[in-house]
């Protein structure tokens, strides 16, 4: 599996979420609404997510293991730092 694209939105509110993302991976699959959130250990990522009807919010795309879901975070925000430093996060 290769992310092929990472597109990285800005969140101009204030607040602990800094970014909304959407990765392609292998050039064919598209993941939206990732989101890049600052907390008390540094910066993280939440998958897209939905509300269920007990209140509780369940993921709609994750991972299926912790390697993938430690490398998809790290190119992630290794794009979102980018992103940051060369002014080009889309608002």
């Amino acid at each position: 599996m290769n992310i092929t694209d990472v597109r990285v939105r800005k969140v101009s509110k204030e607040g602990k979420m800094k970014a909304i993302v959407s990765i392609t991976i292998d050039e064919v699959f598209v993941v939206h609404d990732i989101k890049v959130i600052e907390g008390d250990k540094g910066l993280f990522i939440a998958m897209p997510s939905r509300k269920t009807a007990e209140g509780e919010y369940k993921d709609i795309a994750h991972p299926i293991n912790s390697d993938t879901r430690v490398r998809i975070q790290q190119i992630i925000l290794d794009s979102y730092e980018m992103a940051m430093r060369n002014g080009t996060g889309e608002e």
